[in-house]
């Protein structure tokens, strides 16, 4: 069998498996529980309730403009401490739903938002492209104890809509540290500083790559920044961010 009927018998094969789950078990909104057409999606009125991050926005780190803005304009916090990231793109605002969505995810383990969630972030990356997909790391003590990374989830849906490879091994979260939630801006950056390494014999891995990494919300940016500096001293060409969710209000005029 050639690589066409390789490729035409997977989706028919898809397609069936798709229509026999929805069979046994009809697709429901994550979020509501309505009846839906597909799992993994959210039904017309949750889907609505969604705030997308839209342009204009800082091109450094995609927090909203209220005002008129060129591409390329980046918002005064970024010029005057600009983050270890080239670019950063988010998909919605950490705001009703869009939080819920997050915190479902992260604490419950709710993986049916998933495709939802990449298929928004794959919107927010238009125009943008990389060698590598990387997801923020879990210290092992953190894994262990919530069994799965919600960052690797959506790396590993994203990657495989780009067809981009997926590398969960390369950076490292070397040092434990505490909760960010309820940290200052400066407190954050403390407190994740020295806390990531790129692991003994994979720089080849790194180097001279335009590197995407992913994490399921953007606050402040100090573990992104943080990864991102990591990732540049190990030889990246370039590292841009993308996040489900945005936290923080929009730059007034």
């Amino acid at each position: 069998m050639n690589k066409g009927q390789n490729t035409g018998a997977g989706k028919l094969l898809s397609a069936f498996l798709g229509a026999s789950l929805n069979f046994v078990l009809p697709a429901r909104c994550p979020n509501c529980s309505k009846r839906i057409s597909a799992h993994g999606f959210l039904c017309p009125s949750c889907w609505a309730s969604l705030k997308p991050v839209s342009a204009p926005y800082c091109a450094t780190c995609a927090l909203p403009f209220e005002f008129d803005a060129s591409d390329g304009d980046v918002c005064g916090a970024c010029l005057k401490d600009p983050p270890g990231f080239d670019w950063a793109r988010s998909a919605v605002s950490y705001d009703d739903l869009g939080r819920s969505l997050v915190l479902r995810l992260k604490y419950a383990g709710a993986a049916a938002t998933v495709p939802m969630m990449t298929q928004m972030m794959a919107g927010a990356l238009e125009n943008t492209s990389a060698d590598v997909v990387i997801p923020v790391p879990l210290h092992p003590f953190r894994m262990l104890k919530r069994r799965f990374n919600q960052s690797q989830l959506l790396a590993a849906d994203l990657a495989a809509r780009g067809g981009v490879k997926l590398d969960t091994f390369s950076l490292q979260k070397s040092r434990a540290t505490e909760s960010q939630g309820g940290l200052n801006r400066r407190a954050r950056f403390r407190n994740v500083q020295a806390s990531f390494r790129v692991r003994d014999g994979r720089q080849a891995c790194i180097e001279g790559k335009n590197i995407l990494l992913v994490d399921d919300v953007l606050t402040t940016g100090a573990t992104a920044s943080t990864c991102a500096k990591t990732l540049k001293r190990a030889g990246a060409r370039s590292v841009g961010l993308v996040t489900f969710a945005r936290v923080g209000k929009p730059v007034a005029g």
